[in-house]
């Protein structure tokens, strides 16, 4: 289940909310939900909150988790996830 301390798959979660078909504009826009300082990056802090960008008793994920979530989208290793 979704509630379990490091249940979390991001690859399941990226499916259950469409990410995996949508178009550049898309991921764009779900970016920018995401990146709430606008800072045109998605840091640590962000993404530990992001179940609930999508539901509103989405709980926060846990440290490792969010550092997986982090670690797949973070191509150039720099510790937070770019726009592109």
């Amino acid at each position: 289940s979704l509630t379990a301390a490091d249940s979390f798959n991001y690859k399941k979660f990226f499916e259950m909310v469409g990410l995996k078909n949508k178009s550049a504009e898309d991921v764009k826009k779900v970016f920018h939900i995401l990146d709430k300082d606008r800072s045109g990056f998605i840091e640590e802090e962000e993404l530990k909150f992001v179940l609930k960008g999508f539901t509103p008793d989405g709980r926060d994920l846990s440290d490792k988790e969010t550092k997986a979530l982090l670690a797949a989208g973070d191509k150039d290793g720099d510790g937070k996830i770019g726009a592109d």
